[in-house]
């Protein structure tokens, strides 16, 4: 038996078979497309976007996003009415600073992917810089540039973030796992007085355009699975780990044996490898986020738009569940909390429970 299955078998989860989840580093021209993109767009940080936050967030608010939850969780974010109220974009991922190690500042940082009705041409996928110091926020469009200097909306669906040092890990269900430098956090005001035309993307007579997005942060990198069949659902970073890991698996609707897996991570923020580290069975159907920290798994469950969803926590001996929010998703550890982001329309909220 190896450590990692040691350490598995400690906390009751199955050791499984890692072979399908092998990923294969597929960088293509993906760094010469952003540079391109960044030679014309100036970058800023993440504590400028903050600071210049168009949206506010409210503390504890969007309490139907609760349903019958008890206790409440120790905190909890509301988006703003705009953001609440859209049936077009739909929060899946949640990671923060202290995944990242060097944000420099506190913030959360939440994956939205567009699925409007009626159907419309594809905005792709858009992440959140939320403060909760102010509780402000911005938007900032993630798009796929080409050596040329063309740019395009990235249409996947997003269900988990991850960020380990400046690189945002952002899941892409069939292909493996989509890479964005923090870095490169382009502001197109720093390239024209406007911010285009809001219903287009790319260049355009001459001009710059994000469907009215300040900010766009462009692919560096990808991982591909390097066979067909697995799925990558949702993604978190355990710190608690030698070396760091990155950690993703599959959703499903019933329990068939369906994986969560771990990579081990190199100091630049990229993956140490794409063999996994292990990989075991989760058991459990509607798994929408999963995360280990200290030894102790912790499984987000989802039902429906009415239902309360749960947290599942699996340490030594028999799992245990714990109520959670109405349609829970990604996972992330932050300020001795354990947090989540609430999908469903009028119950969008960032919440943070006790480990």
């Amino acid at each position: 038996m190896t450590d990692s299955e040691g350490e598995m078998a400690a906390t009751g989860m199955v050791p499984a078979d890692k072979a399908g989840y092998v990923l294969q580093r597929a960088t293509g021209t993906l760094p010469e497309g952003a540079a391109k993109l960044a030679s014309e767009i100036g970058a800023v940080g993440v504590a400028a976007v903050l600071a210049r936050g168009n949206r506010t967030a409210v503390r504890r608010g969007a309490t139907a996003a609760l349903g019958t939850m008890r206790p409440r969780p120790a905190e909890w974010y509301a988006f703003d009415p705009k953001d609440q109220d859209t049936p077009d974009w739909y929060p899946q991922g949640l990671t923060g600073d202290e995944d990242s190690g060097s944000a420099g500042v506190p913030v959360f940082v939440v994956s939205w992917y567009f699925k409007p009705e009626p159907p419309a041409a594809e905005r792709g996928v858009r992440v959140t810089f939320l403060s909760p110091r102010t509780l402000k926020y911005q938007h900032a469009l993630l798009v796929e540039a080409r050596p040329d200097g063309s740019y395009g909306p990235i249409d996947i669906h997003a269900g988990g973030v991850a960020w380990y040092g400046d690189l945002l890990y952002v899941a892409d269900t069939f292909r493996g796992l989509r890479v964005f430098d923090t870095r490169n956090i382009l502001d197109l005001r720093t390239a024209q007085q406007d911010l285009g035309d809001p219903a287009r993307v790319g260049r355009h007579g001459g001009r710059l355009h994000a469907f009215g997005y300040r900010y766009v942060i462009p692919q560096t990198d990808a991982w591909r699975l390097a066979q067909r069949g697995p799925r990558l659902s949702f993604a978190a970073i355990d710190r608690t780990t030698t070396p760091h890991t990155l950690i993703s698996g599959e959703y499903a609707d019933t329990s068939r044996d369906r994986l969560v897996v771990r990579w081990d991570l190199a100091e630049d923020g990229t993956l140490a490898d794409g063999t996994p580290r292990d990989a075991h069975v989760l058991g459990h159907a509607k798994i929408q986020g999963a995360l280990s920290s200290g030894g102790t798994w912790y499984l987000s469950q989802a039902a429906d738009a009415r239902t309360n969803g749960k947290l599942i926590v699996q340490g030594d001996g028999d799992a245990t569940t714990r109520p959670f929010p109405i349609g829970p998703e990604d996972l992330t550890v932050r300020d001795g909390r354990l947090w989540s982001v609430t999908e469903f329309r009028d119950k969008r909220v960032v919440f943070g429970v006790a480990l």
